[in-house]
């Protein structure tokens, strides 16, 4: 059962595997990423490379319910920008390929990850931890096979190299798109123009509602919408206007600087508005706490470590948090921007009948705030003091 894409890589692998003796299988696990047009190409392109029999899983829900939820709950960005558009879906594309192939009798799971990335370690441990009893076969990185290198063989063959093979590594999902080679290899190196600057007929600065239940997005503008459906809607709106691309630069799984460029306007609309709506409505404990456990979090996810029994537990305080980040977030959109310009719970704590920040209060008087404030300075005072006797 060979995990596939439809790309370059995998595309190599149905006939290198066949060669070898294996009767190959292939499933594509849509993630959000792919229109009906698109999935129907990939299962063109892997019937045109020999494969026995091709697989389509529709995994969006369990994207959104197994991984996105606790991403937009623990306000997950890599680095502070990117919001992990591969990292979850790749282990969801892992566990639903295994089904699959528990489901035709394989004997053994392939992919087509190189030897140098994080989706490896992704399949890999899932695989490993899942079914431990599927030999995993690798034929890029078993083989070390360059892009130039699998393109001459299909061709050689007469087989169809799938469309820019020999320019980017392009990965969709509903988390969002990323872009790996070419320019990317080359920290110095900008984006193209069609990454660098916002479309030139985006529409006129709107602004949308978000409805939240418990941290999650439930409504656009009103409307309630199944999450896999809002993540959508909100990823043509941004696309549109331009607004969630960057370039992200960080540790890989193997320790190594990877560079990547994306476009992921849903994830950092809603984590934006997220952030927002919990500011307004936990403590600032709570708030300390979740920031600590999300790095982590994110940082095991995008390691392909998503099977540690820690994050299950992370998962957990997570959920507890979000009792009460419920209400509504107003975002304004602009060419290539957006702003969270108004947020609204049952829950706020911003409460003008006990304080206004900077101009009244109801709940002390101003000798307790004198009083406070001297208590306030003790540690820094005494610091002060001691560090006295030593000159």
């Amino acid at each position: 059962m060979l995990a596939f894409s439809g790309g370059l890589d995998t595309s190599y692998c149905v006939p290198r595997l066949a060669e070898a003796g294996w009767a190959v299988h292939t499933c594509y696990v849509d993630t959000g990423g792919s229109t009906t047009a698109e999935a129907d190409a990939i299962r063109a392109q892997a019937t045109a490379v020999g494969a026995v029999h091709h697989h389509h899983v529709d995994a969006r829900a369990q994207v959104f319910d197994r991984f996105v939820r606790f991403l937009i709950q623990a306000n997950v960005l890599r680095g502070g920008v990117y919001p992990l558009s591969v990292a979850a879906e790749r282990t969801q594309q892992a566990i639903s390929v295994i089904d699959v192939a528990r489901q035709v009798g394989a004997l053994a799971v392939a992919h087509g990850s190189t030897g140098a990335g994080n989706d490896q370690v992704r399949f890999d441990a899932a695989i490993r931890v899942l079914a431990p009893d599927l030999e995993v076969v690798t034929p890029i990185r078993e083989e070390r096979v360059r892009r130039e290198q699998a393109i001459a063989y299909l061709e050689a063959r007469g087989l169809p190299v799938p469309p820019r093979a020999g320019t980017y590594s392009i990965n969709r999902g509903l988390w969002g798109t990323t872009w790996g080679g070419g320019w990317t290899h080359d920290p110095w190196a900008g984006p193209p123009d069609e990454l660098a600057e916002p479309p030139a007929d985006a529409p006129a600065p709107t602004e949308i509602v978000i409805g939240w239940d418990e941290g999650l997005p439930v409504s656009l503008d009103g409307e309630r919408l199944e999450g896999p459906d809002l993540v959508r809607r909100l990823g043509d709106l941004a696309e549109a206007y331009g607004f969630g691309r960057g370039i992200h630069v960080g540790e890989t799984a193997l320790g190594i600087k990877g560079r990547i460029g994306f476009e992921a306007g849903a994830a950092l609309l809603l984590i934006a508005a997220h952030r927002e709506l919990e500011k307004l409505v936990l403590t600032r404990w709570q708030g300390y706490w979740k920031d600590q456990l999300g790095a982590f979090y994110g940082d095991r996810l995008h390691e392909g470590q998503y099977f540690d029994p820690a994050l299950r537990d992370i998962e957990a305080f997570v959920a507890s948090s979000q009792r009460r980040v419920t209400g509504e977030t107003r975002t304004r959109l602009a060419a290539g921007r957006s702003l969270v310009v108004g947020v609204r719970s049952p829950f706020s704590l911003m409460d003008p009948r006990v304080a206004t920040y900077g101009e009244e209060n109801l709940l002390w008087t101003g000798d307790e705030a004198r009083g406070f404030a001297r208590i306030a300075a003790i540690p820094a005072l005494l610091h002060g003091r001691a560090g006295e006797t030593e000159r």
